[in-house]
């Protein structure tokens, strides 16, 4: 599975298509919803835009433990591939 390298893809479109995906798969919807929200920054009510996004750090060190590059982009099958497993019940 190769990530997508800074230069080469950006967030919005990933979001685009996991939203695309959550919406035609709607038990891979709430996957990713859940893990969404696990992810948010504390205080994210607080700070502006408003939005339960996490940090740029946590998310830079996601990314360099997963992809050895903290400007890596993963592909959306890496993504619904650990939402699914982060909420599967035991």
């Amino acid at each position: 599975m190769e990530s997508t390298k800074a230069g080469e893809g950006s967030w919005w479109p990933l979001a685009l298509r996991l939203g695309w995906r959550g919406i035609r798969n709607p038990r891979t919807g709430v996957a990713l919803a859940r893990v969404g929200w696990r992810f948010r920054s504390r205080d994210w009510y607080r700070r502006f835009p408003f939005l339960p996004l996490p940090s740029r750090q946590y998310m830079r060190w996601r990314m360099y433990t997963a992809y050895g590059d903290e400007r890596a982009v993963p592909p959306a099958d890496d993504v619904i591939r650990y939402a699914r497993w982060a909420v599967k019940k035991p």
